[in-house]
């Protein structure tokens, strides 16, 4: 019998901190198309997004290894932490090809990302190299990309809520308490993380 390649969602990610919205994403990639797991991949910084309100690597880390608790579908990568700064993606994936050459990684992002891939560092590589697994988002126009064979789109349950907004009731002493895994939410409650 032939062995299949795992295949491997990568979802990157400042998890700033990681929310509801960010785990419904990882398991309906999971659980609706052909990947083995979804590991959550903590960026130390997106070149794209200014670095000061971002907490901690290894505090951010350590979030989303509660979130996903022991879902063995789920994994979180601090692989980027390692890699120079800023991180760019296809640089990681380079690297992750040559770590585990057993394993097919493929990118899950969301429309809005897909809408600025051509920003990114050597796109048309990932166009070319890479499958990429694109949850949609209202109002963003990804046309331009649904014809090419490696771009796959999915209609996710989508939660309206960000990262940004979580720390903005945290810092005022708001409750958080539906928007983020309980044991997140418990750490958050019991820490000075964002305040």
């Amino acid at each position: 019998m032939k062995k299949t390649t795992p295949k491997i969602g990568l979802f990157f990610g400042s998890f700033n901190p990681i929310h509801v919205g960010h785990m419904i994403i990882a398991n309906f990639m999971y659980v609706h198309t052909d990947l083995s797991q979804v590991w959550l991949v903590i960026s130390p910084h997106n070149p794209l997004k200014p670095k000061k309100s971002l907490a901690n690597n290894y505090d951010r880390y350590h979030l989303v290894q509660l979130a996903i608790e022991d879902n063995p579908k789920l994994r979180a990568s601090n692989i980027e932490f390692g890699l120079p700064q800023p991180s760019y993606t296809i640089d990681t994936l380079t690297h992750l090809r040559e770590k585990y050459p057993d394993k097919k990684f493929v990118l899950i992002m969301g429309g809005d990302n897909l809408a600025t891939l051509h920003k990114w560092k050597n796109y048309e590589l990932l166009l070319r190299d890479y499958e990429i697994y694109v949850y949609k988002r209202p109002n963003y126009d990804i046309s331009d990309y649904q014809f090419y064979p490696n771009v796959k789109i999915f209609e996710a349950p989508l939660m309206h809520i960000s990262s940004t907004f979580i720390r903005k009731c945290i810092k005022e002493g708001k409750s958080v308490q539906y928007l983020l895994t309980k044991p997140v939410y418990e750490y958050l409650s019991s820490s000075h993380l964002y305040r």
